[in-house]
């Protein structure tokens, strides 16, 4: 299962949210996401679970906890609408 999580601290990396999140279960990987014209961190990253249960306990342990003075977001990931025709 895929999670959004947002607002990380721009401090933030992929090894870092992989470490936040390991504790919940095996990661399958994690990404931050960065700004494409300044390459600067957005404050949002995406955590992969192998195991749906673990993602669940994610959610339930970590969203709305604060962290680094921040209120976290963590949900499931809605797929990405694609326009084709853009």
């Amino acid at each position: 299962m895929n999670l959004v999580v947002k607002n990380l601290p721009t401090s933030y990396n992929a090894h870092y949210l992989e470490m936040l999140f390991a504790k919940y279960g095996e990661v399958e990987y994690a990404k931050v996401v960065y700004d494409r014209v300044t390459r600067e961190p957005t404050g949002t990253g995406f955590v992969e679970f192998i195991k749906e249960e673990d993602a669940n306990k994610a959610i339930a342990e970590m969203h709305g906890k604060e962290f680094h003075g921040k209120e976290l977001i963590v949900e499931k990931a809605k797929p990405r609408k694609v326009n084709i025709w853009s």
